[in-house]
């Protein structure tokens, strides 16, 4: 996709980068896409990304906030990304407590115990 050298483009390029949303063509727009506009023309649009490999996403994003794998991570920081998890929507997912708790080693009952404890 060719997006003009722009400075707001090139500013939001690392927001787009972190969130899995894409650049779209001023010609390529979809009433879905998120118009991009300066001095009332448009310079491109954002395409958000599909929700299927959303939960991965957040899981990358909080393994890079956190510094490790959420396998290797120690039990406070366990709850802490169980905290950045919920924080960012994750487990308004279908299956995230499951995934999650597979992908950090515990048990889905660990998973809803650090939720439960957080909510009180």
């Amino acid at each position: 996709m060719s997006t003009p050298d722009h400075p707001l483009v090139n500013a939001v390029q690392p927001l787009l980068d972190a969130i899995g949303a894409s650049l779209v063509a001023p010609a390529g727009i979809t009433s879905s896409d998120i118009p991009i506009e300066w001095d009332g023309n448009v310079i491109a649009g954002v395409r958000l990304p599909p929700l299927h490999g959303a939960l991965d996403r957040i899981i990358e994003a909080v393994e890079k906030e956190l510094g490790g794998k959420l396998k290797d991570l120690s039990r406070n920081d366990k709850q802490r990304a169980i905290r950045l998890l919920d924080d960012q929507g994750a487990f308004i997912l279908r299956r995230a407590v499951e995934d999650v708790a597979d992908v950090m080693g515990v048990s889905r009952i660990t998973v809803y115990n650090y939720l439960n404890a957080m909510h009180r």
